[in-house]
């Protein structure tokens, strides 16, 4: 079982093979986790380095779990996001990050190539935790291993990615895993939040939930990132939720036995009914977040043996 790169940037350009050997180590690490046995000395030695640019709670925890369950040494660094910007300064930092030796960095970054650009500058092995509109790779492998934990597998699923597609690294992350995989992907959602390359991603285009939803495996809820919009893309939260949120009502179009999923953080009554966000069967939102452990751990440890051949 092998990686083929140094660093995991993007969801993009990886191959089924790697894909499927990434998942089925995160599914070792699930079993691992639940069984209480967690603690390892893989990264024993190894100093981790969380350098989050923008804030992060479900991701910069999970990975700094995932490192600490490994045995790395874990160092986080948050960094405000008014003092740091594009160019030389993220090359200052990229100097001090070498200096300090360094094996495995996780960057969060709000403009999109950032981690790429650190990848090119720093020894460690670098692994995305979502830079801009960009890519978001580690989320979309614990979505996909939630997935084959409940329908047993990625292939000939329809995946319906709602709401905001057009700003959401995420959805980016998912069509590219779940397209090579062999998943029929829909995004759902209006004109405004849908992405020009959409189409050209493999992906199918509803602007009408109740036909986006019809005989959907996997409901797929996004937060709409106001933050990344300019004036106009969206009318008011209560006609967003009319027409794009996830309620019964609209639940029912797709398969009976469909499951929900959402990112976080959630804006309930925006995108999402609480009473969806928390029903007993259908939502594996907090599933999403356990197996975000696994995951990290999975390419964590992936990570550091290609370190290891490296030596």
């Amino acid at each position: 079982m092998t990686y083929p790169r140094k660093h995991l940037l993007a969801i993009e350009g990886l191959e089924p093979p790697h894909i499927a050997d990434l998942l089925d180590l995160a599914e070792s690490y699930a079993l691992l986790n639940r069984s209480g046995k967690t603690q390892r000395d893989l990264l024993k030695g190894r100093t981790l380095i969380n350098l989050f640019f923008e804030d992060s709670t479900r991701t910069r925890t999970s990975f700094e779990l995932a490192g600490k369950r490994l045995g790395a040494d874990v160092i986080n660094m948050s960094v405000s996001t008014s003092s740091v910007n594009k160019g030389e300064t993220l090359l200052d930092t990229a100097s001090t990050l070498n200096a300090m030796h360094c094996d495995l960095l996780v960057v969060r970054h709000g403009q999109s190539g950032a981690p790429s650009l650190l990848s090119q500058k720093v020894d460690a092995a670098v692994i995305n935790a979502g830079d801009g509109t960009h890519e978001h790779p580690t989320q979309a492998l614990l979505d996909a291993l939630t997935i084959r934990r409940h329908k047993g597998r990625l292939e000939g699923l329809v995946v319906a990615i709602c709401g905001d597609i057009a700003h959401s690294r995420v959805a980016r992350s998912n069509m590219h895993l779940l397209t090579t995989m062999g998943s029929r992907v829909r995004v759902v959602g209006p004109p405004t939040l849908i992405p020009a390359e959409a189409a050209r991603l493999g992906v199918e285009v509803f602007h009408d939930m109740k036909a986006g939803l019809a005989g959907a495996d996997v409901v797929m809820m996004l937060r709409l990132q106001r933050e990344r919009m300019s004036g106009g893309m969206v009318p008011s939260a209560r006609e967003f939720f009319r027409f794009y949120g996830l309620d019964a009502e609209k639940l029912a179009h797709a398969k009976p036995d469909s499951i929900v999923m959402h990112p976080g953080p959630m804006n309930r009554g925006v995108e999402i009914d609480s009473a969806i966000a928390d029903h007993p069967t259908r939502s594996v939102i907090g599933e999403q977040v356990e197996m975000g452990v696994a995951c990290r751990m999975a390419v964590l440890d992936m990570l550091a043996r290609g370190l290891r051949r490296n030596v």
